[in-house]
């Protein structure tokens, strides 16, 4: 079983939780949210695994970074990780809907099934699930609840020039 390694980083939007392997990161977590979630008591604390980790993050938050390239260790089912790795190909400051998603990933009915694997992104922001939004462009769940995604998504237009965009919260 491979070692787990966790340290937390502080951002915009909260301390983040970060926690991997010395080779890849796998899982962010949010300081609150219906996702959120902590160390588990078999993880160690270090933080020399994830300085790249940080330094990308830290250049996302302000504005200098739009894609993220880190090793990720994704570990869900062969849907969810295909859901996964489309989210990364969603442009910095665009939306895309749930059914749009589907429809890219050639399972047109499964924008539920999409908007499912999304809610259990292991890697939010680095997979930028945020940038998926209801067919009518409201914001519709969020692990790290409805305002961290409306901040992520303003955060995204304002570095893109973009204004304050109007977000619909459901």
């Amino acid at each position: 079983m491979t070692r787990l390694f966790y340290c937390h980083t502080d951002s915009p939007v909260g301390r983040l939780l970060l926690a991997g392997d010395t080779g890849a990161l796998h899982f962010l977590s949010f300081p609150s949210g219906h996702k959120s979630f902590g160390p588990h008591p078999d993880w160690v604390f270090a933080e020399a695994p994830f300085a790249e980790v940080r330094r990308q993050l830290d250049g996302y938050f302000s504005g200098s970074l739009r894609h993220f390239d880190l090793p990720l260790k994704l570990s869900g089912t062969a849907f969810q990780n295909r859901v996964w790795t489309l989210l990364a190909e969603i442009p910095f400051g665009e939306t895309r809907s749930y059914g749009e998603q589907a429809r890219a990933l050639g399972a047109p009915k499964a924008s539920r099934a999409v908007g499912a694997a999304n809610g259990n992104n292991p890697l939010p922001i680095i997979l930028p699930c945020h940038r998926v939004v209801g067919a009518n462009g409201a914001l519709t769940g969020f692990g790290g609840g409805l305002p961290v995604k409306q901040y992520l998504l303003r955060h995204e237009a304002e570095v893109m020039g973009l204004g304050n965009p109007q977000l619909s919260l459901f």
